[in-house]
Formats: structure tokens, C-alpha cells, sequence
């Protein structure tokens, strides 16, 4: 796994070994970039469910300002750690060790306004895509916000959060991506 493109384009990039996380292939990666940038102006990326943070760090390297990853593996975090520091974007990324539930109430508390967020649970637990609502709800996404979920192809999302629409719905292998916009 990598940076596909941008400032830190071909770092290495380490993930958990196991069947804990499932990382975005490089491939798919370079897909969803390509679909929703591929390239950003500044803003604020929000990786819940961060495995390796390589989606924020990609973010990151093709011109997001900040980042905010939730990941409540203490492994996957020292990983996540060590990711941010090969790329050298300490000073960007805000890590949390934390369930993506209490997500919404961390990012209130640091009155983030969200451009990019990222939500990639665990397959099994449908239930954390309605955190795509509570996020709108809570006033965090900003108007010309972009989501991207990831989940089994099987799994039908719905057709929007509030104002913010599915554009996109690619498949590849068992995942497939789903992108709103306003």
C-alpha cells in the first residue's frame, strides 16, 4: 500500500496485518480520488474508521489541510501513527483512539467543519453509516461536503443524508463505494 499521487506520491505506507482492518487497495484509492478530486484546494478530511489512515493521508497529499481520524484499535493507531509520521504530516492530523460514535461530539467540541469525510466500518456493522446523518445533523458538513462509504457491494445505502445525494456507486470485488454530494 501507498500515496498514489500528490506531494508525498509512491511512500510506503504500513497497515495491520490480520483480518481487523480491511485497506482501500491502491487501486481503489486512486478510483475514489479520481471521482471526487482528484486534487484539493485546502479543507478538512474526517477519517472515521481509520485501519492504516491511508484514505486522510492521500487526502492529505493531494492538498487537504487537516485531518481528523477516529480508530479505536490501540495497534491500528501506533500504525496510523507511524503512517503520519513517515509522511510527515504530524502536524496536521488530529488521531483520536476512540469509537466513531463519540465522533460527532470530539468534532463539535473542535468546531470542525467538515469538506471530506470518509466512513468505512467493518462490513458486519451496517448501523455505523447512520453516523453520515449525525454528522449532518450536528451542523458539522459543509455545504459542498463529499462522503464516501465503503461497504459490501450486497449493502444498499440509502439514496441520501439530508441534502447530500449519491452521485456515485461503483463496485469492485465484494466493496463497493458510495459518494454523495449536494
Amino acid at each position: 500500500m501507498r500515496v498514489v499521487s500528490g506531494s508525498r506520491k509512491g511512500t510506503q505506507l504500513k497497515s495491520l496485518t490480520g483480518n481487523s482492518t480491511r485497506p482501500t487497495s491502491d487501486k481503489v484509492k486512486e478510483s475514489i480520488f479520481n471521482m471526487i478530486g482528484p486534487y484539493f484546494d485546502g479543507g478538512v478530511v474526517v477519517e472515521l474508521f481509520g485501519g492504516s489512515g491511508s484514505l486522510s493521508i492521500e487526502a492529505l497529499s493531494r492538498g487537504m489541510d487537516t485531518a481528523y481520524i477516529f480508530e479505536k484499535n490501540n495497534k491500528a493507531c501506533a500504525i496510523i501513527k507511524e503512517n503520519i509520521e513517515k509522511c510527515r504530516f504530524t502536524e496536521f492530523v488530529h488521531i483520536f483512539r476512540n469509537d466513531a460514535k463519540h465522533a460527532v461530539k470530539t468534532l463539535q467540541a473542535s468546531s470542525v467543519a467538515i469538506d471530506l469525510l470518509f466512513v468505512d466500518p467493518p462490513y458486519a456493522k451496517t448501523e455505523y453509516y447512520n453516523f453520515v446523518m449525525e454528522m449532518y445533523e450536528a451542523g458539522l458538513l459543509n455545504d459542498n461536503a463529499i462522503i464516501v462509504c465503503e461497504h459490501d457491494k450486497q449493502l444498499t445505502l440509502p439514496e441520501s443524508y439530508g441534502p447530500f445525494i449519491k452521485e456515485k456507486n461503483p463496485v469492485y470485488g465484494s466493496s463497493a463505494i458510495s459518494i454523495y454530494m449536494k
